[in-house]
C-alpha cells in the first residue's frame, strides 16, 4: 500500500482499514519487508502493528498475521506470539 525510504515506511492505520473496507475483507494478513534483511521486528513494528489491530476492531476485521520479509527469511508476528 505504500513505498518508503530505506529506514521508513509511512503507514496509516486509517487507510489499511479503509482499502479493507474497499475490498469487504473480513481479514487481512499484513506483510512487509526490511531491506537490511534482518527480519527481527522493531519496537516500532510491533507497536504499528497492534495501532492497525486496534484501528480494525470496531469493523470486525481480523489481522491474521504480519510477516516481515528479508534475505534472511520469514518472521511471522503470529508464529513469534506478538499477536
Amino acid at each position: 500500500m505504500s513505498r518508503g525510504t530505506v529506514d521508513h515506511a509511512p503507514v496509516y492505520p486509517r487507510e489499511i482499514a479503509r482499502r479493507a473496507l474497499e475490498l469487504a475483507a473480513s481479514s487481512l494478513i499484513l506483510v512487509h519487508n526490511h531491506p537490511s534483511g534482518d527480519t527481527a521486528p522493531s519496537r516500532a513494528d510491533i507497536d504499528m502493528t497492534r495501532e492497525i489491530i486496534d484501528t480494525l476492531i470496531p469493523f470486525e476485521i481480523e489481522a491474521h498475521d504480519h510477516l516481515i520479509a528479508g534475505t534472511g527469511g520469514v518472521t511471522s508476528f503470529r508464529t513469534a506470539g506478538l499477536i
